[in-house]
């Protein structure tokens, strides 16, 4: 939910303001989650992490969005999902190993504290104001002046969430994209540690997926730019349907974790990519807005995710959940393919 303020705020008070609040919000996020005597600390941690995250990394792209030109964007989104998701996967990795040798609390979660720390002091110190840069690209666009332009917030809304053909086969396949992700970080480890793996194996399971996906988009963001948007998000969306496919099939560490390469693969096709169709349709004055509103519906797959795979999973059993959401990926791969149009300028 916080994404969608991102936009808004950033456009009215600009970026690095927005970056600022992010990062202090997150300070004490590391000390609840490692030392919260209740669960309540625990939810209450989730919330300011939410908020977190939907200011800091909102800004980060619209702020790239707004340095580069249309020639570029899917480059500089593959550059800014690949630094991300490559820290996940390190993070993972790294976690994983901390609490095989020293538990779950407080360890792991000190890696955290660090990084606020260093975070909040680089978008203190070093990260300069985009703002004017979106202005300048405004004064001079082909729709600078009329309604294009004017558009109020709700309207930017429905333009991005249902209207226009591009902008909301993005939406949708954004929210099931994460809703995968919900599934790889939520179910997957439960089904793993079902089937005997040690926990240090599943952080290597969940480092693959993060990993491939952060390193590939850096090649599927600079590819967009030159061969279109519209189809390798399909492809990826299918791709990430069978990756699952074969992780409900599978009963191996090495069948799981050829499934986690192939669903990186497939996440990186599609990530950066349907940031930069929300940049390609989107007018520099609302643009910010209209990143504000794609992400609302991306990260809400996370709860969505959560919830439908923890329900069917209840259920119907962990396995019946991950071919519900293969099923799911499908479809909204399909809607991608039939719905949208291209936007890629070039192309």
């Amino acid at each position: 939910m916080t994404n969608f303020f991102a936009g808004t705020l950033s456009d009215r008070y600009g970026r690095k303001p927005v970056l600022i609040a992010g990062w202090r919000i997150a300070l004490p996020v590391p000390a609840m989650l490692a030392w919260g005597p209740t669960w309540g600390w625990i939810i209450a941690a989730n919330v300011l992490l939410g908020m977190n995250q939907g200011l800091t990394w909102s800004t980060t792209v619209i702020m790239k969005i707004d340095l580069v030109g249309p020639e570029r964007r899917g480059l500089a989104m593959g550059f800014n999902e690949a630094a991300g998701y490559v820290a996940v996967a390190a993070t993972a990795m790294a976690t994983g190993a901390i609490a095989e040798h020293a538990g779950l609390r407080p360890e792991p979660f000190l890696l955290g504290a660090a990084y606020v720390v260093l975070a909040l002091g680089l978008s203190t110190l070093a990260v300069r104001e985009t703002r004017d840069h979106a202005r300048a690209e405004a004064a001079h666009h082909p729709r600078q002046t009329g309604s294009d332009a004017e558009l109020t917030t709700s309207q930017i809304a429905r333009l991005t969430s249902l209207s226009d053909k591009a902008l909301s086969a993005a939406s949708q396949a954004g929210m099931v994209n994460n809703l995968n992700d919900a599934l790889a970080w939520g179910i997957f480890p439960l089904l793993f540690a079902t089937h005997g793996l040690s926990i240090a194996q599943i952080g290597v399971l969940a480092a693959l997926y993060p990993a491939v996906w952060g390193a590939g988009q850096m090649l599927t963001g600079w590819w967009s730019d030159h061969i279109g948007r519209k189809h390798l998000i399909t492809a990826g969306m299918l791709l990430q349907a069978a990756a699952i496919a074969l992780v409900a099939a599978g009963t191996t560490f090495s069948v799981w974790a050829t499934a986690q390469v192939l669903l990186g693969m497939g996440t990186a096709l599609v990530y950066p990519t349907l940031l930069a169709v929300i940049g390609d349709v989107a007018h520099p004055a609302w643009r910010a807005r209209s990143v504000g509103v794609y992400r609302l519906w991306r990260d809400g797959g996370f709860a969505v995710g959560a919830l439908l795979a923890g329900i069917l999973a209840d259920a119907y059993g962990l396995t019946t959940a991950i071919w519900a959401v293969a099923a799911l990926t499908a479809v909204s791969g399909l809607v991608v393919a039939m719905r949208m149009y291209e936007t890629h300028p070039r192309t």
